[in-house]
């Protein structure tokens, strides 16, 4: 499979590249500064640029089949700038399928099911501006026409892979204490070969 990866050399984005190319995928990764990203392989392409520019993003996109997204916020509006030139590069090169990953502050909450778990006490985190970021990509993804599913996993430790975790569409597993970088990166790459949650948020928890 082609891929165009963003957020690459991110916790997650270094775990799922590795996983990819484990895996004889063909990955076109995008990277603000190359000298960060650590591994070559034959079928890996790096491209310097930013996530917010149509031109690059054209160019990234060109001959993939789909597109995995592990941006962050980066302390700024990252997901919401890049979200709308993301959705329409992938129109302008023909792609529908894309899997982005989220933060689980925009899944809702089970007692108030009209709130999103930053605006309410299910939420544990005092801040709101990354999840306020991430709504927005979310709502831009929700309104396009694409294949898209969010990725929310809770507390994120850098970890491994052990294939011990839960999923839940749309609201976090019951008694969520934390999933790692790697169970995270191995969700995104199931869910790429098997979709389950077109169209969804999926909460993720050991």
């Amino acid at each position: 499979m082609n891929i165009a990866l963003l957020g690459t050399t991110g916790r997650v984005g270094q775990q799922l590249l590795e996983l990819l190319l484990e895996n004889n995928h063909k990955v076109k990764a995008l990277v603000r500064n190359i000298q960060r990203l650590s591994i070559s392989h034959a079928n890996l392409t790096v491209i310097e640029g930013d996530a917010r520019e149509e031109k690059v993003l054209d160019c990234l996109f060109h001959g993939q089949d789909v597109v995995i997204s592990t941006l962050g916020t980066d302390g700024a509006n990252v997901i919401s700038e890049s979200m709308p030139v993301i959705v329409k590069a992938m129109n302008n090169q023909g792609i529908e399928r894309i899997i982005t990953v989220g933060t689980a502050g925009i899944l809702q909450t089970r007692t108030e099911p009209s709130l999103y778990r930053f605006q309410s006490s299910e939420s544990k985190r005092k801040l709101t501006r990354a999840a306020e970021d991430h709504l927005k990509g979310f709502l831009t993804l929700k309104e396009s026409n694409l294949l898209w599913t969010i990725v929310c996993p809770t507390y994120l430790p850098d970890g491994h892979i052990t294939e011990r975790y839960r999923v839940e569409k749309n609201v976090l597993p019951l008694d969520e204490k934390k999933i790692s970088t790697g169970d995270t990166a191995h969700f995104i790459y199931k869910e790429l070969l098997d979709p389950q949650f077109i169209r969804c948020r999926v909460g993720l928890s050991e």
